[in-house]
């Protein structure tokens, strides 16, 4: 196995033959290698499942069930497309997109669509530092929120500011370990409580209707509960500095390359189910105390308080001892998703000056001297958005609606890709390229929808 080199020095997107690495063949050896699914559902359970998924299980009830369960399925197909592709071919998401036919500007259009679309979802990042100020304002009322803001300013930039994989990967564990577990204690007590939930209702939920007055909050929790637009862009990262595609190597034509690509393949494979079922249970969870605590109680959280809206989805089903408990997991998700986000956006990001020709493929102290000048203005730009839209609840819905949008241009690159450049021998069966482009065309659909009944 070859020896790690030290984070300062390694450059994780460069395919040298004394970095390559047999995959692992055990079980237990392949989830020793896990970790971008991690960071990944980092960003996943935030905004989008504390904040978006609540509210809309408090608007309609259990109506939209089969939304959220949609949305957490079949997405993650896609996903692992892209990582495969990654891997196979050692090329970044935008590098890769940057692909496609079309117009373009020093960059592909699609690359172009993923900035606006990213530049959008900072409202979804201002809402964070807003919602963990709230939480912390109510534990320490002396502070107000506006105080609070500046200060998870300053910590991000202390902590990202020249931070490698290995320290976002602990953090990101840490985060999504904490909230999740505690969120699903609550909401397999809220089975046994009759005046919140029932089995019927649930089963109403997957009825496949949309739920009345709800399709435009339908349609943006489905963009961004479970992998948004933002974590597909960002998962080919995360597989890079791993190390999957660097140790699987460059593409020699040999049986042993073609070997090491999908030995690596089914890790990343195996990464990614084990986030799908992390953010979906979490997802779940949220759902269900929105739609049972927070619709049964008619509250609809919004506004300057949400946060004491949101805690009552732990009070009513733990007890008021819980609140506190509330207070340490939201800030661990609310933060803990500035944090990952703006780790991957700020990567993205100095990856697409280098597509645009600012720098050099292999100039790995540019691209960290680009990202780092990201991870400042990825701070300091949603933390102002903050300032003039003061509702997180409404950022979020912005933003989940931007990635919304943004779905089927992932969904038909990703099926480009896959017919017009993946080398054969490491292309997808057929029965998972037909899924491939199921998910692609449900992708589509939804938008569709969506677009006409905006025309109707």
């Amino acid at each position: 196995m070859a020896t790690a080199t030290p984070a300062t020095t390694l450059d994780p997107y460069r395919l040298k033959p004394e970095d390559v690495v047999e995959p692992p063949r055990t079980f237990g050896a392949i989830l020793k290698r896990v970790g971008p699914g991690i960071i990944l559902c980092a960003s996943i359970v935030g905004s989008g499942e504390l904040i978006a998924t609540t509210t809309l299980g408090a608007q309609v009830g259990f109506a939209a069930l089969w939304v959220i369960l949609l949305s957490c399925f079949i997405k993650p197909l896609v996903q692992v497309e892209m990582g495969r592709y990654t891997i196979a071919s050692g090329e970044t998401g935008l590098e890769s997109f940057n692909r496609l036919p079309g117009p373009r500007f020093k960059a592909n259009w699609a690359v172009w669509a993923w900035a606006l679309m990213v530049g959008t979802t900072l409202f979804q990042i201002g809402a964070m530092f807003g919602g963990v100020s709230q939480v912390m304002n109510q534990l320490v009322p002396a502070i107000s929120v506006n105080v609070w803001v500046p200060i998870f300013l300053a910590i991000t930039l202390i902590l990202l500011l020249g931070g490698g994989y290995e320290r976002i990967e602990g953090i990101a564990t840490i985060k999504v370990a904490l909230f999740t577990g505690i969120t699903f204690l609550c909401a397999l007590m809220l089975i046994a409580m009759p005046q919140y939930f029932s089995w019927s209702k649930a089963a109403e939920g997957l009825t496949f209707q949309m739920p009345p007055g709800g399709l435009s909050r339908a349609v943006s929790v489905f963009g961004i509960t479970g992998i948004g637009a933002s974590e597909f862009f960002m998962y080919p990262y995360w597989c890079v500095e791993k190390g999957y595609a660097r140790f699987a190597g460059a593409n020699d034509g040999s049986a042993a390359w073609r070997s090491r690509v999908l030995g690596w393949t089914r890790v990343m494979q195996t990464d990614a189910l084990a986030s799908m079922v992390i953010y979906t249970v979490a997802t779940l969870a949220f759902y269900f105390l929105g739609a049972g605590i927070l619709n049964g109680m008619g509250i609809v959280p919004t506004g300057k308080e949400m946060i004491p809206q949101l805690s009552q989805m732990y009070t009513q089903t733990l007890g008021s001892w819980s609140l506190y408990v509330f207070y340490a997991g939201a800030i661990a998700t609310l933060y803990g998703t500035i944090f990952a986000a703006t780790a991957a956006h700020s990567r993205v990001f100095a990856d697409m000056f280098r597509v645009m020709g600012m720098f050099k493929r292999d100039d790995y102290k540019a691209r960290v001297k680009y990202r780092n000048r990201m991870v400042v203005a990825l701070t300091v730009i949603p933390v102002c958005l903050f300032y003039i839209n003061r509702d997180p609840v409404k950022m979020v819905f912005i933003g989940g609606m931007a990635q919304f949008l943004l779905m089927p241009v992932i969904g038909i690159g990703t099926v480009y890709l896959r017919h017009k450049h993946l080398p054969k021998d490491i292309a997808p069966s057929p029965i998972r390229t037909a899924m491939l482009w199921f998910t692609s065309a449900v992708l589509v659909g939804f938008v569709a929808i969506y677009l006409w009944s905006l025309l109707s």
